[in-house]
């Protein structure tokens, strides 16, 4: 009874409560997203190469895919059609990198980045997977200084458009809410073991807190950055004890904020119980469906309906989400 009092008690979210101040190890900082979530952990990299020591991309394309344009991302940048140049993306990078508008690349050189993509996917083509960790092998491979950036290709994988969850069912080829994939395949565990090396010990049921955050109280010098009131974050019991822990910054992807899903993406994608094996927080930021600016699925700003600078350091979103982080640190 009194176990079960505890275990209540651990999950209960705090409303509007402001983000807790951890022990954030810095070098233990990273970024994950599926699909629209995936486009914005890209942005956040190489916007923040130097706080985002690796990043995940779970159905995601290359960064700068859509270039300001809905129509890229809806052909290009989605279906494929026509193909990313990658060339052209690199190139403008280097170019961002060096006018100011994205973070120092050198940044990189020591980065993981993981990039998991399913051959079944029909909502984001796999060759646009493949476009996005060609966009990486060439940025390590031509930029001086990158040959220690880690980029592993994960993409002959059976799955549809959706994160695969260690579960079985009948639901891992599809693209259907809330995007959760049961296909015998830990997706969270292999983001966690690509991004912080093996685990230091074996991953059972959450036990930390998972807990609601005021996100407007992070609003960028006040600036709507097109997000939900509230968001998540989980804590490890041995973060909440004061030690040194990791941070993950974890992003849904399109129709699965919590308005839409409830908290199915926060409790059930996998990535609490790997966050007590590694000791690391996850930060789950949560987007907001609108009309004006067109965003009616509430995803993350990756072709622009947020400013023109959506995906450089002056980013509402991206200014938003390193505003988070450094709330969080202490």
């Amino acid at each position: 009874m009194t176990a079960a009092v505890l275990l209540t008690a651990a999950v209960q979210a705090d409303e509007a409560a402001p983000l807790p101040r951890l022990k954030v190890d810095a070098v233990r900082v990273a970024v994950a997203g599926l699909s629209s979530g995936a486009y914005m952990a890209t942005q956040a990299q190489l916007a923040y190469p130097e706080v985002f020591r690796g990043a995940a991309l779970v159905a995601g394309g290359p960064y700068g895919c859509a270039n300001g344009q809905l129509n890229a991302a809806l052909g290009s940048c989605m279906k494929g059609v026509p193909p990313p140049d990658v060339d052209a993306l690199v190139k403008r990078t280097e170019q961002r990198a060096s006018s100011g508008e994205l973070g120092s690349l050198d940044a990189l050189s020591s980065s993981h980045v993981y990039l998991l993509h399913g051959r079944a996917d029909k909502v984001v083509a796999p060759a646009v997977a493949e476009a996005g960790a060609a966009f990486y092998r060439k940025l390590r491979d031509g930029v001086p200084g990158l040959k220690g950036m880690q980029v592993v290709d994960d993409g002959q994988r059976g799955f549809g458009h959706n994160l695969p969850v260690a579960a079985g069912g009948d639901d891992c080829g599809k693209s259907e809410s809330p995007y959760l994939g049961h296909c015998g395949f830990d997706a969270a565990g292999a983001i966690f073991a690509q991004l912080y090396g093996p685990a230091p010990r074996a991953a059972t049921a959450a036990k930390g807190q998972l807990r609601t955050f005021d996100q407007d109280a992070l609003r960028p010098g006040g600036a709507d950055a097109f997000l939900a009131d509230t968001g998540y974050v989980y804590l490890p019991p041995d973060c909440l004890a004061g030690k040194p822990c990791g941070l993950l910054v974890a992003l849904h992807g399109c129709k699965q904020n919590a308005e839409a899903v409830g908290e199915a993406f926060v409790r059930d994608a996998g990535f609490n119980r790997w966050a007590d094996a590694y000791d690391v927080a996850v930060l789950y930021p949560q987007t907001r469906a609108s009309f004006a600016p067109l965003n009616p699925q509430a995803c993350w700003d990756w072709w622009g309906y947020s400013g023109t600078n959506y995906d450089t350091r002056q980013g509402v979103q991206l200014r938003w989400l390193m505003a988070a982080v450094r709330a969080i640190e202490k």
